[in-house]
């Protein structure tokens, strides 16, 4: 019989581990080493699967933004091949210490291909797995990344930027109504279903402000016609900075303001010092891709992004 339980303090920060792939092992130890230094876990939201050898066969860690004591998504998630009930009974578990925790909805995201920090092989097993358990696809994503490069391409000159400190945060949530009203991207058309478009603008606006930035970052475009254009919401979550948000208005599409948008956002996150940039974007949201690669970002992975009503 399969035990799941807390991570005891001396299988921190090393969790399960997979013989014979030390690549991986060192990345997910120095990963979790890190969510836990930044309190974007802690000990008691890393469960562990034990078999009847006392073994450690599997894991799940509970995850959330520094400073928040309610975790809302899943990392690290290992189980046996083959063995479909210890994953079943990870999810489970993790997502009950969720809600108990005040969590109403828990996510998780594969990537593919593998990669450091959680190297995801068998991307399809474990979507079974996950699907199994109750989640569901809520996007289809794309990854883009960026090592920046000496020397950047210059502002558009048709764009006018204006700063948050400048303009207050309502021009900011006006013209994420506006376009959210039009988007193509699956969890923000949700959102509009769900909330309206105001309420999804409040809250994409909120939900980036998480982030950290500084308020000189998030910019809003003026096209030559005086009309809000683009906004910009360049960020850095715990490990990398992001594109946290790019959008542009209905009436300004097509003219290639989204990747004006990305090439301001990453020379202000170049002066910040980042050395590497990541964004996404939805699989179908074809503009916002060419966006990136316009830009020069390179996509390197795709995301299916899942979540769980809890």
């Amino acid at each position: 019989m399969t035990l799941i339980r807390s991570a005891r303090t001396h299988e921190l920060p090393a969790l399960f581990e997979h013989p014979d792939d030390p690549e991986r092992n060192a990345a997910t130890r120095a990963y979790l080493d890190e969510l836990l230094k930044t309190k974007c876990t802690r000990p008691d939201w890393c469960l562990v699967a034990e078999d009847d050898a006392g073994r450690l066969v599997g894991s799940v860690v509970l995850w959330t933004l520094p400073g928040h004591a309610v975790p809302h998504a899943v990392v690290l998630f290992e189980a046996p091949a083959g063995d479909a009930r210890v994953g079943s009974a990870l999810l489970d578990a993790a997502a009950r210490t969720a809600r108990e925790l005040g969590a109403d909805e828990l996510e998780h995201v594969v990537d593919s291909p593998a990669q450091a920090p959680q190297f995801q092989r068998e991307p399809e097993r474990r979507g079974e797995l996950l699907r199994g358990s109750g989640f569901r696809v809520v996007r289809d994503g794309r990854r883009f990344g960026l090592r920046v490069p000496a020397e950047l391409p210059a502002d558009d000159p048709r764009l006018t930027f204006r700063a948050l400190p400048d303009l207050g945060p309502e021009p900011f949530v006006d013209l994420l109504e506006e376009l959210l009203a039009q988007t193509s991207d699956a969890r923000l058309a949700a959102d509009v279903r769900n909330l309206g478009a105001r309420g999804a603008a409040e809250r994409r606006f909120e939900e980036t402000a998480e982030l950290a930035h500084e308020p000189g970052w998030w910019e809003i475009g003026y096209a030559e016609d005086g009309t809000a254009a683009v906004i910009s919401l360049p960020a850095r979550n715990p490990s990398v900075h992001v594109i946290g948000f790019v959008g542009v208005a209905p009436a300004h599409r097509g003219k290639g303001y989204a990747a004006s948008a990305v090439v301001r956002g990453t020379r202000l996150l170049a002066a910040d010092g980042a050395v590497e940039i990541r964004g996404d974007c939805d699989a179908a949201n074809g503009a916002m891709a060419k966006a990136f690669t316009r830009a020069g970002y390179e996509n390197f992975a795709d995301r299916l992004e899942f979540s769980r009503a809890l």
